[in-house]
């Protein structure tokens, strides 16, 4: 055993020598020929390079320009950045590096494999895909709220979820802990588990299986959020990984206690951005839904992903002239509190938080 620390340093000297000295010990070797194989260590969605997987090389030569396939990704790599953020063309054996191209987000744990061409690629792929689409089962519709009246009409006896988050770290720790909730009375079930912002078709997914849509650290789009209407889907937002298990142990108890919901009041798109000496940074914004109002509260959300939440609109401008509310097609100047790293592309969402009671 080797004792080291991160805060300052201990030991790290002494783990490397360790690991160097039991790989010529095992006489540990990797192929530095041939494909590449390997496996996903972390994944996420990146503002400008779409799936971005972190990946650990393992055997053979990674190039840019391979085609990849990865669980139910696919695609070929489009440019690859070590360790230290430089761009690399090559990568061999017990190389960590950041790849964009594939498709989809894969699952952190996946395995990747290089082959000779993209239509290779995309059947092995879509192989996986159909595997998942066959363990989705069709089940009445549900909600958290409504769960126990559900089970003594259909005699179920399963909570289906389904899962949204920012990164696959998130995803994965949520998809082992939700299944752990599972009592006597209730069984845990995740139908569906993902990076990213609730699309329509999670809401779709949701429908179809009857299960609940929870989205962590996410928003969701203009458009799912009028099909989840229109269908009758729940589906929750939450910011704190631990409100979303309580959620789920108070539904599987049935202990729902009243909660704090956010009534979305409208969403505006930033524009311009401007620096007001004394004042900071404004962000000139068109309002593409519902209306936004001074004072309400405010997050700002990058490529469907909440990156600040809980601020406050302080100021809230129609040309020069202070307003209170303004409305849908309207284009206004917004301040918010606290808060100046606003970039061109964002989504403004104004909200107040209400309670609501919940019961069974």
């Amino acid at each position: 055993m080797v004792k080291t620390s991160t805060i300052n340093g201990d030991g790290i000297q002494e783990l490397l020598d360790t690991l160097d000295y039991q790989a010529e010990l095992l006489e540990l070797k990797a192929d530095f020929e041939g494909s590449a194989e390997g496996t996903v260590l972390e994944a996420q969605l990146v503002d400008g390079r779409g799936p971005v997987a972190s990946v650990l090389v393992q055997e053979g030569s990674l190039s840019t320009g391979d085609f990849i396939v990865s669980g139910r990704g696919f695609g070929r790599v489009r440019d690859m950045v070590d360790e230290r953020g430089v761009k690399v063309q090559n990568a061999g054996p017990s190389t960590p590096i950041a790849l964009s191209g594939l498709d989809i987000v894969p699952d952190a744990g996946d395995k990747f494999y290089i082959v000779d061409t993209l239509k290779a690629a995309e059947n092995a792929a879509e192989e996986c895909r159909i595997l998942q689409r066959e363990r989705t089962l069709a089940q009445p519709k549900v909600t958290l709220d409504n769960i126990f009246d559900r089970m003594q009409e259909s005699g179920t006896r399963e909570l289906p979820l389904i899962v949204k988050g920012d990164v696959q770290g998130s995803v994965e720790t949520l998809n082992t802990i939700l299944p752990r909730i599972s009592t006597d009375e209730v069984k845990v079930v995740i139908k569906h588990a993902a990076v990213g912002g609730i699309s329509e078709s999670d809401i779709a997914l949701a429908e179809a299986s009857g299960a609940i849509v929870v989205g962590f650290n996410v928003t969701t789009s203009s458009k799912a959020r009028g099909l989840a209407e229109q269908r009758g889907v729940d589906f929750r937002l939450y910011e704190v990984i631990y409100d979303l298990t309580d959620d789920v142990e108070k539904a599987a108890a049935g202990l729902l206690d009243p909660e704090l919901k956010l009534e979305v009041k409208g969403h505006a798109e930033v524009r311009e951005v401007f620096k007001v000496s004394k004042v900071g940074m404004i962000a000139g914004c068109y309002v593409t839904d519902g209306s936004v109002e001074r004072n309400l509260q405010i997050r700002v959300t990058r490529g469907g992903i909440v990156v600040e939440s809980d601020r406050r609109l302080e100021q809230l401008k129609r040309f020069k002239d202070d307003a209170k509310e303004v409305k849908s097609g309207m284009e206004c100047g917004m301040k918010i509190e606290g808060y100046d790293d606003i970039k061109v592309g964002d989504v403004l969402e104004c909200y107040k938080t209400i309670e609501v009671a919940r019961t069974l």
